[in-house]
């Protein structure tokens, strides 16, 4: 599963869709702001970088950035997006001795080329880290905590299992315009033949799930977890942990807020720890 969904991020169509975005996600917005006095201080890693989205609105501001993706094919893009970024060598180090951009292939489960807390500011952006199974998921975890500096932060997105729970259950795509009921249930109805082995009462019981979603005309299978759960899995390695509003950028504050959501996706900002002695 998650080499096919390596491969979707590999086409050359797909690469070209992630060329073209520009704009941040409210979320992002706010965290650009939140650390505005900070950033000219900041060594930044950009994990699943893409076609260089967020590149353009968080390179030009920090000390050192550097852009990595699993996929060759957004590295090139984004090195044909910004022509005057350096490419690093297999240690990670840069031809340049102050670059403003450096991009390189690396798998975010393997990051062995960085030492240990060599960022301030870790980004996983637009979902990237559901293209992972559980289990891989953790390894990233793991990965960010060691080479991020302690007091350091990362932020990254995920699926809402509520969102999508919400969207599995019929319903819930009933409207007064029966325009918009007959695209909602069609989706519905591709969302559960793509879906066919996953009950609803199933999905109501799960903490996570890998479910094959719209997203590029459902040709990804995509991880999506309980924001409590999400919580749970990043106390190991991190701390003060914040979750904002995929569409509003606002923080969700409380308990009853965060149980009710069915955004479909959450930002979570998340400090890393000391590593234990």
């Amino acid at each position: 599963m998650v080499e096919q969904n390596r491969q979707v991020y590999q086409a050359r169509s797909i690469v070209q869709h992630y060329s073209q975005l520009r704009q941040l996600q409210p979320a992002e917005q706010t965290i650009l702001d939140l650390f505005r006095s900070e950033w000219s201080k900041i060594t930044l890693l950009d994990i699943g970088v893409g076609g260089g989205r967020t590149t353009q609105h968080f390179s030009g501001l920090v000390q050192a950035y550097m852009g990595i993706d699993y996929a060759p094919e957004m590295i090139a893009a984004c090195q044909e997006r910004f022509p005057l970024a350096d490419s690093s060598d297999s240690s990670g180090s840069s031809g340049s001795s102050n670059p403003s951009k450096v991009f390189q292939v690396m798998d975010a489960r393997q990051m062995q080329q960085f030492p240990d807390h060599a960022f301030d500011f870790i980004l996983f952006s637009f979902n990237g880290i559901d293209a992972l199974c559980h289990g891989d998921r953790q390894q990233v975890f793991q990965e960010v905590s060691r080479i991020g500096k302690p007091g350091g932060y990362f932020f990254f997105s995920s699926h809402n299992l509520q969102g999508i729970e919400r969207e599995l259950n019929w319903k819930n795509q009933v409207s007064l315009n029966p325009l918009k009921t007959y695209v909602n249930l069609i989706m519905f109805g591709l969302l559960r033949f793509f879906n066919r082995s996953i009950s609803l009462k199933q999905l109501q019981q799960a903490d996570h799930e890998m479910i094959q979603d719209e997203s590029h005309n459902f040709r990804l299978k995509q991880y999506y977890v309980r924001p409590q759960e999400q919580l749970t899995q990043l106390q190991t390695a991190f701390n003060a942990i914040k979750i904002y509003s995929w569409k509003s950028g606002l923080e969700i504050t409380t308990p009853d807020e965060l149980s009710a959501n069915t955004e479909m996706w959450l930002y979570y900002l998340c400090q890393i720890k000391e590593p234990e002695l």
